[in-house]
């Protein structure tokens, strides 16, 4: 049998379908990347927000397609949609042959009439690079914010123990993995359920001693509430731990924040980035901003702009509040126009893109070391990351003269100049 699996969504869902992915190749399934060449296709979907249920539902309509011109024996949905859509959705796609939630990988082998042999190892999606990997650290979430959907599709906080972990980031390490990113919906109430406290530094801890030394860990989805000044100490102490942490704050106003029940503490969010620029003023932060929530004021949105001239943020993403069905933000009173909405993210944006280019002018003229992802041989660029950009979300480094150099490589560069999202940069030494 040949399948293919498109997978939809966050970094988190890609982890889950190579998860699937080993499973099935330890049935004997041949994975392929063509849903052309495939005899069954599966979506693993994305059901969080409404433009990402559209997706996932219109790589459904394309997979019924091509199995009603016979060019696919069977297909699946796992995943997401099916958590929040699923009694919905299969009496609106009879066709569809395979249905899972999320994590049911035993129901989609069982209704393909497979049985796994071995012990199954974590596969690899054809875009996946080997050498910047994804470690899930739990599933699901505690937090309640008013306007997500999560914790109704995936549930509560569930963490995988951490010699599980550490033996799974050895794996990783030992198949070229050179960077291993953290992911989880809050990495800093790992462990809480398991050990009725919070783990993260523990965990960070032992990754730290067991991974080879040439191995980049990477912070992703940090709770602001649960960081201070001790935890930015820890991680600057710590040379393979990146000085980057993904803090998404969502807004800066008590009042708003407590409508979107997230800790309304704004003197502690201005305190902890200001204390990672002062311990560093190169540490990488990025966060997250949802402008037109429902009540949100002009001074109330007029906060937000000078948090972000205060703390000197090197990457922002922005989005507009989305009511999403089943969720307490959705029924709010003091809805925002769309107009209102949509100005306030382009301000936003505008303001980010200043704030983004003097924070990326610092680096002119000085090394940092760059993890090569992809050559052009046409230009001879080398395209890489230093430890200031994650994967998928952030800019790129562009170094000339870079064809000598290979995928997955690490290389001391010299930064020459740099635009809003990109530096540029030369091979150190020449």
């Amino acid at each position: 049998m040949k399948l293919s699996i498109i997978s939809l969504g966050c970094s988190k869902n890609s982890v889950d379908s190579e998860n699937l992915i080993g499973l099935l190749e330890s049935s004997g399934v041949e994975i392929v990347s063509d849903v052309g060449e495939a005899d069954v296709a599966l979506v693993n979907t994305c059901g969080f927000i409404q433009p990402a249920v559209e997706e996932s539902v219109n790589a459904i309509l394309d997979l019924e397609l091509f199995k009603e011109q016979g060019k696919l024996k069977k297909i699946g949905v796992v995943g997401c949609l099916v958590n929040r859509y699923g009694d919905e959705l299969k009496k609106e796609l009879p066709s569809v042959d395979v249905w899972a939630r999320a994590e049911e990988w035993g129901l989609v082998l069982r209704s393909l009439g497979l049985i796994p042999s071995g012990k199954p190892e974590r596969g690899m999606l054809s875009e996946t690079r080997p050498w910047s990997r994804y470690l899930k650290v739990g599933e699901g979430c505690d937090t309640f914010c008013s306007y997500c959907t999560i914790p109704s599709i995936r549930g509560r906080a569930r963490s995988i123990g951490i010699p599980q972990l550490s033996a799974m980031a050895s794996d990783l390490a030992e198949k070229g993995a050179r960077e291993i990113c953290l992911v989880g919906q809050d990495l800093t109430i790992y462990g809480r359920d398991l050990y009725g406290e919070p783990r993260l530094g523990e965990l960070l801890s032992v990754l730290d001693k067991e991974l080879p030394r040439d191995v980049w860990i990477r912070l992703l989805y940090l709770h602001p509430s649960r960081i201070d000044e001790r935890f930015i100490d820890f991680v600057a102490g710590h040379d393979r731990i990146l000085s980057y942490l993904d803090i998404p704050v969502q807004h800066i106003d008590p009042e708003i924040l407590k409508r979107m029940n997230r800790p309304s503490d704004e003197d502690h969010i201005r305190r902890i980035f200001s204390y990672a620029r002062k311990t560093d003023p190169l540490f990488a932060l990025r966060t997250t901003i949802m402008v037109g929530f429902p009540g949100e004021t002009e001074s109330q949105f007029s906060k937000v702009l000078d948090f972000l001239e205060q703390a000197m943020i090197d990457r922002v993403g922005a989005f507009i509040f989305s009511p999403e069905e089943g969720t307490p933000a959705a029924a709010l009173e003091g809805r925002i126009s769309s107009e209102i909405g949509e100005a306030r993210y382009r301000r936003l944006m505008e303001l980010q893109s200043e704030i983004s280019r003097e924070r990326q002018e610092l680096f002119v003229g000085k090394k940092l070391a760059v993890l090569i992802d992809e050559i052009d041989e046409e230009d001879g660029t080398a395209w890489g990351r230093s430890y200031r950009e994650a994967p998928e979300v952030d800019g790129l480094v562009a170094v000339s003269g870079g064809t000598s150099l290979v995928e997955g490589q690490f290389v001391e560069v010299r930064i020459t100049d740099a635009a809003e999202h990109d530096l540029f940069a030369e091979i150190a030494g020449e």
